[in-house]
């Protein structure tokens, strides 16, 4: 099941988060590899953008892991974007 172009907005926009941290790993995550996940990985970044900040950066700053393991999966993901 694709996306509709709204969709797609309004998730853009919620990638947009209150700390610029996860602005830089969010946006050109959602920019960059959305639209190739799978609907299960689409629909666990959409759940994703559900949490708050704080809990968000504890993740992606790899001082707590998720205990969703959906969440992990997405979580690791993203952080090996990253690495060089």
């Amino acid at each position: 099941m694709s996306r509709t172009p709204s969709e797609l907005n309004r998730i853009r926009w919620r990638s947009r988060r209150g700390m610029a941290e996860l602005d830089i790993l969010f946006i050109p995550f959602f920019e960059e590899v959305f639209t190739f996940l799978s609907e299960a990985r689409q629909d666990t970044f959409v759940r994703l953008l559900t949490e708050e900040d704080p809990e968000l950066w504890e993740w992606f700053s790899e001082r707590s892991k998720p205990q969703d393991p959906d969440y992990l999966d997405l979580v690791s993901l993203m952080l090996r974007r990253l690495q060089p």
